[in-house]
């Protein structure tokens, strides 16, 4: 059973026209929405977390910018949290822990961008502080890494930390068998 959703970082700056666009941001975006849907639909919590760089404008994610806003496709609605986060972990400087204490949650499903990056530091803090969580490997994205000379393409990035993931830190599920029925997932 799936007690909350924690939507990770699916701001504008990931998608077209921001400096960091992701293969893959609209369908991850679709996909998280339908999430967020089903977990309305069954009364459970979302809690929405957003970055803003404080320290550099390096990055688009101002404080008060178009390129730091939620993406339009998974806004929160009136009454749901946002945690606004200066780390990849949503855990390190925020009350995300406390929120879902709170809300006496153990089974915390996730979603969100970058795969790589704070999905992974975020899922991997979530399973050390005694969470047990869920993954919605199809509702992120992952950008495209370089190794040494090698460019990575984005689609094998985000397998390879799933897959990290998934081997003892998590539970990788899709959002059509999760949107089924969150409760039970």
């Amino acid at each position: 059973m799936a007690d909350a959703l924690v939507v990770i970082d699916i701001q504008n700056e990931y998608f077209s026209g921001g400096a960091l666009p992701l293969p893959g941001a609209e369908e991850a975006a679709a996909r998280a929405a339908e999430a967020i849907g089903a977990v309305r639909a069954a009364g459970l919590t979302v809690l929405h977390v957003r970055h803003e760089e404080v320290e550099s404008e390096d990055w688009g994610f101002v404080p008060g910018s178009r390129e730091a806003e939620t993406h339009s496709s998974v806004a929160p609605i009136v009454g749901e949290a946002i945690v606004v986060k200066h780390q990849p972990n949503a855990f390190v400087g925020t009350d995300l822990a406390e929120r879902l204490e709170s809300l006496g949650a153990r089974r915390v499903a996730f979603c969100g961008m970058m795969t790589s990056m704070c999905v992974d530091a975020t899922v991997r803090a979530a399973a050390d502080l005694g969470l047990d969580p869920l993954l919605l490997d199809d509702a992120c994205a992952a950008p495209d890494l370089v190794h040494r000379d090698r460019t990575v393409p984005a689609a094998e990035v985000h397998a390879a930390f799933c897959a990290a993931l998934g081997d003892g830190v998590a539970t990788l599920a899709d959002v059509a068998v999760f949107a089924a029925d969150p409760a039970r997932s």
